[in-house]
């Protein structure tokens, strides 16, 4: 496996630690206001999860089909989905 692959799996594999520790937090906030927006954070962050599993089983199965000159671009997509996701962390433990 290429480094910047093995980069984005493990970027990846953190956003899924971050958003299973934001969906705790929503559930958090759920179970002492039983608002909806928490709901709704739970379920957003649980599709993202999924997108997280996808992409990792898609570097590891389809390794040979992915371009070297794409790799920086996935590396990047995955880092802003990590930054974003420690953002709304951030603020949701304020």
């Amino acid at each position: 496996m290429e480094p910047l692959m093995t980069a984005s799996t493990i970027v990846s594999g953190a956003n899924m630690a971050a958003l299973g520790v934001l969906a705790k937090v929503f559930a958090t906030m759920y179970s002492r206001t039983r608002a909806q927006l928490p709901l709704g954070m739970i379920f957003f962050a649980g599709l993202l999860f999924v997108h997280n599993v996808i992409t990792v089983y898609a570097y590891f199965s389809m390794t040979d089909l992915y371009a070297a000159p794409l790799l920086p671009y996935l590396l990047a997509i995955d880092a802003a989905e990590l930054g974003g996701v420690l953002v709304l962390l951030r603020v949701s433990l304020q």
